[in-house]
Protein backbone atom coordinates (compact mmCIF):
# COMPACT_ATOMS: atom_id res chain seq x y z
CA UNK A 1 0.00 0.00 0.00
CA UNK A 2 1.34 3.67 -0.57
CA UNK A 3 0.66 6.72 1.46
CA UNK A 4 0.17 9.84 0.18
CA UNK A 5 -0.43 13.21 1.83
CA UNK A 6 -3.16 15.67 -0.05
CA UNK A 7 -4.07 19.06 1.12
CA UNK A 8 -7.68 19.87 0.03
CA UNK A 9 -9.18 23.55 -0.50
CA UNK A 10 -11.57 26.02 -1.49
CA UNK A 11 -13.34 29.14 -1.26
CA UNK A 12 -16.58 29.06 -3.09
CA UNK A 13 -19.90 27.52 -2.23
CA UNK A 14 -20.21 26.00 1.44
CA UNK A 15 -16.12 25.71 2.06
CA UNK A 16 -17.43 22.68 4.81
CA UNK A 17 -19.10 20.47 2.27
CA UNK A 18 -17.21 20.85 -0.49
CA UNK A 19 -14.07 20.08 1.58
CA UNK A 20 -16.37 16.85 3.28
CA UNK A 21 -17.77 16.06 -0.29
CA UNK A 22 -14.01 15.72 -1.71
CA UNK A 23 -13.07 13.00 1.26
CA UNK A 24 -16.04 11.13 0.10
CA UNK A 25 -15.04 10.82 -3.68
CA UNK A 26 -11.37 9.94 -1.93
CA UNK A 27 -12.66 6.99 -0.31
CA UNK A 28 -15.28 5.99 -3.18
CA UNK A 29 -11.79 6.14 -5.39
CA UNK A 30 -10.17 3.86 -3.25
CA UNK A 31 -8.06 5.75 -0.64
CA UNK A 32 -8.71 5.31 3.06
CA UNK A 33 -8.35 8.48 4.63
CA UNK A 34 -6.02 7.57 7.89
CA UNK A 35 -5.81 10.79 9.56
CA UNK A 36 -7.13 14.63 8.82
CA UNK A 37 -6.41 17.93 10.10
CA UNK A 38 -8.40 20.45 11.76
CA UNK A 39 -9.98 22.91 9.05
CA UNK A 40 -7.89 26.03 8.35
CA UNK A 41 -8.91 29.08 6.79
CA UNK A 42 -6.27 31.31 5.42
CA UNK A 43 -6.57 34.56 3.13
CA UNK A 44 -6.01 34.02 -0.13
CA UNK A 45 -2.57 33.22 -1.55
CA UNK A 46 -1.08 34.58 -4.98
CA UNK A 47 -4.37 36.55 -5.90
CA UNK A 48 -5.61 38.40 -2.97
CA UNK A 49 -8.76 40.19 -4.37
CA UNK A 50 -11.29 37.14 -3.42
CA UNK A 51 -12.39 35.35 -0.48
CA UNK A 52 -10.49 33.58 2.06
CA UNK A 53 -10.23 29.81 1.80
CA UNK A 54 -10.44 26.46 4.07
CA UNK A 55 -7.88 23.84 3.90
CA UNK A 56 -7.37 20.71 5.16
CA UNK A 57 -4.42 18.30 5.13
CA UNK A 58 -4.95 14.52 4.86
CA UNK A 59 -2.74 11.59 5.05
CA UNK A 60 -4.32 8.20 2.87
CA UNK A 61 -3.43 5.09 2.21
CA UNK A 62 -4.53 3.00 -1.14
CA UNK A 63 -2.58 0.74 -3.99
CA UNK A 64 -2.14 2.65 -7.01
CA UNK A 65 0.92 4.68 -8.08
CA UNK A 66 1.84 8.41 -7.99
CA UNK A 67 0.62 9.31 -11.35
CA UNK A 68 -2.64 7.10 -11.13
CA UNK A 69 -3.55 8.92 -8.15
CA UNK A 70 -2.74 12.61 -9.54
CA UNK A 71 -5.28 11.75 -12.47
CA UNK A 72 -8.34 10.54 -9.78
CA UNK A 73 -7.41 13.64 -7.74
CA UNK A 74 -8.02 15.82 -11.21
CA UNK A 75 -11.24 13.49 -12.13
CA UNK A 76 -12.49 14.59 -8.27
CA UNK A 77 -12.33 17.84 -8.94
CA UNK A 78 -13.71 17.57 -12.54
CA UNK A 79 -16.57 15.97 -10.75
CA UNK A 80 -17.02 18.84 -8.17
CA UNK A 81 -17.46 21.33 -10.78
CA UNK A 82 -13.65 22.82 -11.08
CA UNK A 83 -12.74 25.01 -13.34
CA UNK A 84 -9.18 26.20 -14.09
CA UNK A 85 -10.15 29.76 -15.24
CA UNK A 86 -7.00 31.47 -14.02
CA UNK A 87 -4.40 30.72 -11.98
CA UNK A 88 -4.52 30.91 -8.86
CA UNK A 89 -8.24 32.06 -8.87
CA UNK A 90 -11.66 31.25 -6.84
CA UNK A 91 -12.32 27.41 -7.25
CA UNK A 92 -14.87 24.98 -5.07
CA UNK A 93 -12.18 22.33 -4.84
CA UNK A 94 -8.61 22.24 -5.22
CA UNK A 95 -6.59 18.44 -4.26
CA UNK A 96 -2.93 18.98 -4.13
CA UNK A 97 -0.98 15.91 -3.75
CA UNK A 98 1.62 16.97 -1.36
CA UNK A 99 3.66 14.02 -0.83
CA UNK A 100 3.51 10.38 -1.96
CA UNK A 101 5.53 7.79 0.06
CA UNK A 102 8.73 9.15 -0.50
CA UNK A 103 9.27 9.30 -3.52
CA UNK A 104 10.64 12.05 -5.70
CA UNK A 105 8.72 12.03 -8.97
CA UNK A 106 9.60 14.91 -11.85
CA UNK A 107 7.15 14.27 -14.87
CA UNK A 108 5.76 17.08 -16.95
CA UNK A 109 2.35 15.76 -15.52
CA UNK A 110 3.41 15.48 -11.44
CA UNK A 111 6.19 17.09 -9.22
CA UNK A 112 6.48 15.36 -5.61
CA UNK A 113 7.22 16.46 -3.32
CA UNK A 114 4.85 19.70 -4.28
CA UNK A 115 7.38 22.34 -5.32
CA UNK A 116 6.06 24.84 -2.86
CA UNK A 117 5.27 23.33 0.36
CA UNK A 118 8.26 24.75 2.25
CA UNK A 119 6.59 28.46 0.66
CA UNK A 120 3.07 27.86 2.10
CA UNK A 121 1.60 28.56 5.63
CA UNK A 122 -1.70 26.99 4.42
CA UNK A 123 0.19 23.98 3.31
CA UNK A 124 2.39 23.39 6.12
CA UNK A 125 -0.05 24.28 9.11
CA UNK A 126 -2.26 21.56 8.40
CA UNK A 127 0.33 19.18 7.43
CA UNK A 128 1.87 20.18 11.22
CA UNK A 129 -0.92 18.76 12.95
CA UNK A 130 -1.06 15.35 11.16
CA UNK A 131 2.43 14.66 10.81
CA UNK A 132 4.81 17.04 12.23
CA UNK A 133 7.60 14.73 11.57
CA UNK A 134 7.41 13.90 8.51
CA UNK A 135 10.76 14.33 6.47
CA UNK A 136 10.52 16.57 3.42
CA UNK A 137 12.51 13.86 0.83
CA UNK A 138 14.26 16.44 -1.01
CA UNK A 139 15.43 19.22 1.32
CA UNK A 140 15.49 16.41 3.95
CA UNK A 141 13.44 19.04 7.04
CA UNK A 142 10.54 17.81 9.38
CA UNK A 143 7.42 19.56 8.22
CA UNK A 144 7.56 21.44 12.14
CA UNK A 145 11.11 22.47 10.86
CA UNK A 146 9.75 23.53 7.53
CA UNK A 147 7.03 25.69 9.19
CA UNK A 148 9.35 27.46 11.72
CA UNK A 149 11.05 29.11 9.02
CA UNK A 150 8.25 29.36 6.06
CA UNK A 151 8.75 33.15 4.36
CA UNK A 152 4.70 33.32 4.25
CA UNK A 153 3.17 35.62 6.54
CA UNK A 154 -0.63 34.89 5.94
CA UNK A 155 -1.70 34.27 8.96
CA UNK A 156 -3.48 30.23 8.94
CA UNK A 157 -6.65 30.49 11.82
CA UNK A 158 -7.57 26.87 12.95
CA UNK A 159 -11.45 27.11 12.81
CA UNK A 160 -12.68 23.13 13.64
CA UNK A 161 -10.68 19.87 15.28
CA UNK A 162 -12.54 17.20 12.67
CA UNK A 163 -10.95 14.62 14.75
Amino acid sequence: MNISFLLIGGNEGDRKVELAKACVYIEQAGWRILRRSSLYETAAWGKEDQASFLNQALEVEGATDGPRLMDTLLGIEEKMGRRRLEKYGSRNIDIDMLFFNEEVIHSPRLTIPHPEIQNRRFALAPMEEIAPDYIHPVLRTSIRELLAVCPDKLEVKKIINTR
